[in-house]
């Protein structure tokens, strides 16, 4: 199996477009890859970038087809939970999603609603692929929790390995625990925006903070090499976690 495990992205339609254009995924030819490659998604397709109508309409496609695999990430969830009509706070990037499904019609909005609907509710909490060689969690997961789905493997996965605590800027304390992953699986996450990708144990954290100033990444499989395009927007680095 060869895959193209791509970052969080963001809304950031066009460096997901020239990263694709990269890998040598062309629409002409509806993505099938030349290698007989596929592409993954870790999740978190909207919400802070400049587009993100276009990158859930994309990845919705590409799955319906059978081009791509997904997981959802947090911003995913809290997007679905959204289009439920259950009570969540239009913050922390929500509100840029947010407006642009404002300017849509009504078709077109009903239209993007059920695309997302559909791809959340299909896609598995994580995915386990290449007879177990593989694991695609948006933010990570224990090695002893990959074959269960309960509402704590899915808070992990979601969001990390939280303590509770919050740091200064009001992000939530979260503990390394890619550390303690040093044989078994491949587990390809995101979630953490890092200057780089980070490699460690067996562990490969795919998100380079694209919507933030840094790369869209995609982690190719097997051979464990990276692809990446630099993002078109100003660089922050203080969203960037440094594991020094």
């Amino acid at each position: 199996m060869k895959l193209d495990v791509i970052g969080d992205i963001h809304g950031c339609y066009e460096e997901l477009c020239s990263l694709l254009e990269k890998l040598g995924y062309d629409e002409k030819n509806g993505f099938h890859h030349p290698d007989g490659r596929q592409l993954a998604f870790v999740g978190d397709l909207t919400d802070r970038g400049p587009d993100s109508v276009n990158v859930l309409t994309k990845v919705s496609q590409l799955v319906a087809a059978g081009r791509a695999f997904y997981v959802p990430g947090n911003h995913c969830d809290k997007l679905y939970r959204y289009f439920l009509g259950r009570n969540v706070q239009i913050k922390h990037g929500l509100e840029t999603t947010v407006a642009e499904l404002k300017g849509l019609t009504k078709q077109q909005y009903r239209q993007v609603r059920a695309q997302f609907m559909t791809l959340v509710e299909r896609a598995p909490l994580y995915h386990v692929l290449d007879d177990g060689k593989i694991v695609i969690a948006h933010a990570g997961i224990r090695a002893e929790d990959i074959g269960r789905t309960s509402n704590r493997v899915k808070s992990f996965v979601l969001y990390g390995d939280v303590t509770g605590e919050t740091n200064p800027d009001g992000t939530p304390v979260r503990r390394d625990w890619a550390l303690h992953h040093q044989d078994g699986p491949w587990i390809i996450y995101g979630h953490t925006p890092v200057r780089e990708p980070r490699f460690i144990g067996r562990t490969v954290n795919i998100d380079t903070g694209c919507v933030f100033g840094g790369h869209l990444s995609a982690l190719r499989y097997p051979e464990m090499t990276v692809c990446q395009v630099p993002s078109t927007l100003p660089f922050v680095e203080e969203k960037f976690r440094s594991f020094d």
